[in-house]
């Protein structure tokens, strides 16, 4: 059967691997992808006073993250408008002003700007034109989101298809059960994220979570998000902490039956997850900081529950689960390595790896030049539009193969 006109001719290919390691790629995805993305700050509860922030720092700006005295909680740039202090260090905190520690300006929780010393001597000022730098920010089910710039669809609209499937969970009602945690990683984001999404290497590569699910590990893809899941088994791991928590995981009354033995993992356009447990709930967020590096961020949150079994159950899944972690390390870190050989330059994605596909798609919608099976001449960012005319033109040369570069750009005076 002939491919349709809508076809994607690489919808059958991998992304390249000059895209893990190029850092004039890499300035223009952090322009075209990460900057328009929603990012995950904290939940809502950790700011229920007054005062109480947390912030997140990506891509060299920090976001902090507040709630004011009138309980709205707002986004603003982390930074003083007079001489570019950052305002606050540290996590999260709390405080009845944001007072620069360089010249004292002093910032409302809202945002204004209230007191500037010396306030005679700029003359030009206006306090109302110099407050805090707003930031966009959503509150999804109580978790908090802000976004650098852009328009895209919002949190819950990326998170509709699996709405109903998440309601239960009382995602609204959750309490920090461990603070931030930051791990760097040698391997760029992306790395993350397809490993994440990536099905095949389960019964190869984690021998615990295919004892804990045996053969019911699924996939599916969304415009905005994959869906992973597996149903724990009823046979007895051989392990001492799986079978501690197949045996002792308690009944979870607020969740369906079918959700009780469920475990549902989300990835969330482009670069979060959240894994969903009867006993808890763990975020993580990939953040990139160079071409070959980034750092995962992340934290777990649970319902209020004081019985020992499910304290313990909830040490079991951390054990479980920091090995499954350090598999995915050593996994990640040598894909990364393998990415920079020249050797390699897009593999043949499977039809079963939707996930995968679904995100090299979004990337290749926003970054045409993704397409292409080995970098172009540098600078090729510095003309985009030209480039993009010269996408069409045989980029693809199978599996193994070079794919042709853009025709060069005619020089001033030139052949046109």
């Amino acid at each position: 059967m002939p491919p349709s006109a809508d076809h994607d001719p690489d919808a059958d290919w991998s992304l390249p691997g000059w895209l893990y390691t190029d850092p004039e790629y890499y300035a223009v995805e952090m322009a075209r992808v990460i900057r328009p993305s929603w990012q995950i700050v904290c939940h809502q509860n950790d700011l229920a006073e007054p005062g109480a922030f947390h912030t997140l720092d990506y891509l060299g700006e920090s976001i902090i993250a507040v709630r004011g005295d009138d309980g709205v909680i707002r986004a603003f740039a982390n930074v003083c408008r007079h001489r570019a202090m950052r305002l606050v260090e540290g996590p999260s905190g709390c405080a009845k002003k944001l007072v620069c520690p360089y010249h004292a300006w002093t910032y409302e929780t809202d945002g204004r700007l209230t007191g500037v010393p010396m306030r005679r001597d700029y003359p030009a000022l206006d306090l109302a034109e110099n407050g805090l730098a707003r930031v966009d920010l959503e509150i999804w089910r109580g978790f908090v989101f802000v976004r650098l710039e852009g328009d895209g669809p919002s949190v819950a609209e990326m998170m509709a298809p699996y709405d109903a499937q998440i309601a239960p969970y009382r995602f609204e009602e959750m309490q920090t059960l461990s603070p931030v945690r930051l791990r760097d990683r040698a391997v760029n984001w992306k790395n993350v994220g397809d490993n994440y999404s990536d099905n095949l290497h389960i019964p190869v590569a984690h021998d615990g979570l295919t004892r804990l699910f045996g053969k019911s590990y699924a996939i599916e893809a969304e415009p905005w998000v994959d869906k992973m899941s597996g149903r724990l088994v009823d046979r007895a791991s051989d392990n001492v902490w799986e079978r501690f928590y197949q045996t002792h995981l308690p009944p979870v009354a607020h969740l369906p039956e079918a959700n009780q033995r469920l475990w549902l993992y989300f990835k969330l356009w482009p670069n979060m997850a959240f894994d969903l447990y009867a006993d808890q709930i763990d975020f993580m967020q990939w953040l990139p900081t160079s071409p070959t590096t980034c750092v995962l961020r992340e934290m777990a949150f649970a319902l209020p529950d004081d019985r020992r079994e499910m304290k313990l159950v909830r040490y079991a899944n951390w054990r479980i689960n920091r090995v499954v972690n350090a598999e995915d390390t050593w996994l990640i870190e040598r894909v990364q390595q393998g990415m920079a050989s020249h050797s390699y330059t897009a593999g043949p994605i499977g039809q079963s790896e939707v996930c995968l596909r679904s995100f090299a798609r979004k990337i290749r919608e926003r970054i045409p030049e993704a397409r292409l099976h080995r970098a172009p001449a540098a600078g090729w960012s510095k003309f985009p539009s030209r480039l993009r005319e010269g996408l069409g033109e045989g980029m693809n040369a199978g599996a193994g193969g070079a794919s042709p570069l853009p025709r060069p750009l005619p020089q001033a005076g030139g052949e046109k």
